[in-house]
C-alpha cells in the first residue's frame, strides 16, 4: 500500500512540474507593483526561520497544547508525555512541509511566502489572506497555483499519518488533515494581515 501511495505521489508531483513548465496562455492576475523576488539567501533564511524559528515553535507548542486539551489522538493521552509526542509530531510535520515547499519553490522558481496586501480595504486584505494559502508568486510577481505549498502541506500530513501517528490512522486521514492545514494556514494569514502585520 505504501509503495502504491508513494508512486501516486511521485506521479502527481511530476505532473505538476511538467504543468508548471508549460507557458501561460492567459495571464492569471495582475502583478503586485511592489513585489521584488527575494534573493536566494533571503529565501533560505525564511525557510530556516519558518522551520525552527521562534514563531514556528510558538505554533508547534500551541498546536500541541490544543491537541492535548482535546486528547487528539487519544492514544497519546493528556499527560506530559502525550504533549511531548504532539510537539515532536508537529515539529516533524513542519520540517517535512517546509522542506518540500522550499525545494519545490526553488525547482519551480516560485515564491510561496506570504505578503501583506498592497490594498488597504478590508475585502482586498481578506481575499489576499485566503488566496495566499494556495498560490505562489512567479519571478514577475504574478500569482500562480501554489504547487509547493499544496504539495508540501499534504505530504507532511500524509507522512505523519503513515509513519508516526497511531496505527488506526492512514494516508486518507493525512489527506483530510492536509485540507484542514491549508484552512488553518489561511486563517493564520488573516491574522497576519490584520493583527500581526509581518
Amino acid at each position: 500500500m505504501k509503495k502504491l501511495f508513494f508512486t501516486l505521489l511521485l506521479t502527481l508531483v511530476s505532473a505538476f512540474v511538467v504543468a508548471a513548465q508549460a507557458p501561460d496562455p492567459v495571464p492569471t492576475a495582475t502583478p503586485q507593483p511592489s513585489y521584488v523576488r527575494p534573493t536566494a539567501e533571503k529565501r533560505f533564511k525564511r525557510y530556516v526561520k519558518d522551520t525552527v524559528g521562534p514563531q514556528a515553535w510558538i505554533g508547534l507548542v500551541s498546536g500541541a497544547a490544543f491537541s492535548t486539551a482535546f486528547n487528539s489522538p487519544e492514544e497519546w493521552g493528556k499527560s506530559g508525555e502525550g504533549f511531548g509526542r504532539r510537539v515532536a509530531s508537529n515539529f516533524g510535520r513542519n520540517v517535512v512541509r517546509n522542506t518540500v515547499m522550499y525545494g519545490l519553490d526553488e525547482a519551480l522558481k516560485l515564491d510561496s511566502g506570504f505578503y501583506l496586501s498592497t490594498k488597504r480595504d478590508v475585502g482586498s486584505r481578506v481575499g489576499n489572506a485566503f488566496i495566499s494559502a494556495v498560490t505562489a508568486r512567479k519571478a514577475n510577481g504574478k500569482r500562480t497555483v501554489g504547487i509547493p505549498r499544496i504539495v508540501g502541506t499534504y505530504t507532511a500530513d500524509v507522512v505523519a499519518n503513515q509513519f508516526w501517528y497511531p496505527a488506526r490512522f492512514d494516508w486518507k486521514d493525512g489527506m483530510k488533515r492536509g485540507g484542514i492545514s491549508l484552512g488553518v494556514n489561511a486563517a493564520f494569514n488573516l491574522f497576519r494581515e490584520f493583527i500581526f502585520k509581518k
